[in-house]
Formats: C-alpha cells, sequence, structure tokens
C-alpha cells in the first residue's frame, strides 16, 4: 500500500499550490483510479545556475532502479518502506539525491470484509492535496539510440511507514490503524521544503524528519467507504468517490 490514488488537479493549479514551475510542458489527465505503471505528476527540486528551482514532472509510477535489465521490476516498487530505505538497493542512492513529492487528491485502501474486499477511500477533510514523500529514479533503455527522447524513463515510488499504534480512542488515527498497518507518508509545506532540498545529503534524517511527521497529517484525513467499481482500472470517473455504506 497505497496501491491506487486519485490524482484528478489540473497543471495550473498544482503549480500554483506548491510554487512550482515546468521545465518542459506536460500534459496530465484527471485520474480517479490510478494504478502502477502509469505516468503521475512528481515534485521534485533541483539546482539551476546555482539556485534552487521546484519543478513539475512526469514519472511513472514503480520505480525502476538505474542498474535494472528492464522496467519490468517497476509494478513490485511503487511503494517503499521507509524503515528501510536506506539500506534497501533499489532505494539507497535514490533517498540521497534524488528524492521527490507526489501530489494526490487521496488514496484507496481495502479491508476484507466477510468473504469480500471492502474500498475505502482516505482523503484530507479540507479537500486540500496531499503530498506524499517519494523518491525517483533515472533508467536508460539500452534498446534504444542515443538522442531519442524515449531512451531514458522517470520513473517514481511512495514512501511508507507504520499505521499509527492501537489505542487511540476514535479520531482518524484510530480509523486507519484499523484500516491498514501501513499509510503512505503525507508532508507538509515545511517538511515537504526540507525532503525536496537538493543541498541537503542527511538522507537519515530527512527520512526521521518525514516519519515524524506523517500522523499529524494524517491526523487531518477523513475515510470514505466507496463502492467496488473501483477495483478495476478500468474504471475511472468521478463517481468511484461517491460514498457507500457508513465505516467502522
Amino acid at each position: 500500500m497505497c496501491g491506487r490514488y486519485v490524482m484528478a488537479r489540473a497543471v495550473g493549479d498544482l503549480l500554483a499550490a506548491f510554487d512550482a514551475e515546468l521545465e518542459n510542458e506536460i500534459v496530465i489527465p484527471p485520474s480517479w483510479n490510478v494504478a502502477p505503471t502509469t505516468d503521475v505528476p512528481i515534485l521534485l527540486e533541483r539546482l539551476v545556475d546555482g539556485s534552487v528551482a521546484r519543478q513539475l514532472h512526469i514519472a511513472r509510477w514503480g520505480l525502476v532502479p538505474s542498474w535494472a535489465k528492464d522496467p519490468g521490476i517497476g509494478p513490485r516498487m511503487i511503494n517503499a518502506r521507509s524503515e528501510s530505505v536506506l539500506e534497501k538497493p533499489s532505494f539507497r542512492k535514490a533517498v540521497r539525491s534524488r528524492r521527490c513529492a507526489v501530489p494526490a487528491d487521496g488514496y484507496y485502501e481495502w479491508k476484507t470484509e466477510g468473504r469480500s474486499k471492502q474500498p475505502y477511500y482516505v482523503h484530507p477533510r479540507d479537500g486540500s492535496p496531499i503530498v506524499f514523500a517519494g523518491l525517483y529514479e533515472w533508467w536508460q533503455d539500452p534498446a534504444k539510440a542515443e538522442g531519442d527522447p524515449e531512451r531514458w524513463l522517470l520513473s517514481t515510488s511512495i514512501l511508507t511507514t507504520d499505521a499509527p499504534p492501537d489505542g487511540y480512542a476514535g479520531g482518524t488515527l484510530a480509523e486507519l490503524t484499523a484500516l491498514h498497518d501501513r499509510v503512505p507518508i503525507p508532508m507538509d509545506q515545511s517538511t515537504l521544503a526540507a525532503w525536496l532540498d537538493p543541498r541537503d545529503d542527511d538522507a537519515a534524517a530527512l527520512v526521521d524528519l518525514v516519519r515524524a511527521g506523517a500522523h499529524d497529517v494524517a491526523e487531518t484525513w477523513t475515510i470514505d467507504a466507496v463502492g467496488t467499481a473501483v477495483g478495476n482500472v478500468k474504471n475511472n470517473a468521478p463517481e468511484l468517490l461517491i460514498p457507500v455504506a457508513g465505516l467502522f
């Protein structure tokens, strides 16, 4: 987890919300059912002429390490466990120098209830966007020629952390714990700025920072039970977010 999410905001809205710019023009179709290997927007920062520039790019969801023989590994790399990201060969280089943020409107999680799985939509109460802590990588396709614009694949992964421990007396954190034992790591604006800063190479401290603030941000979320149509990736419309039966 997370394995599906919603990203339906326009490029201009994302640029304004996160004070970002474009290096190249991009098109981001709205999606209410983002699945692994889909192209998604990411925020990253680069040093341009000595100054930090925050940019919006498009990346494939499912990180492909630079050393991979082919991009088929990507679907297994949609999430990165924050507890081990500093040691895992697939992520340890990216966490030091290729950190990004993945904007979302919310995400889906499934809970087994009897013989079926009930999907839930997790999202901010106030309708503001979420930014998940993420990593990105560039993979070079050896089968494509020099100069081919499709030779380089930009891909991304979302960091996750443990759900709040049992014992919460109600509230969103208690519901998240009942829903799943992992949550994607959200960031507030100050944590986002620190996480993206390309001048900071203290990866361990940055991972601790995003983990420490995750549950505080998640407390501002709400959870709605939604219809089972979201389970089919071919279904992609705003109607997927319509609440159904009560939660918990």
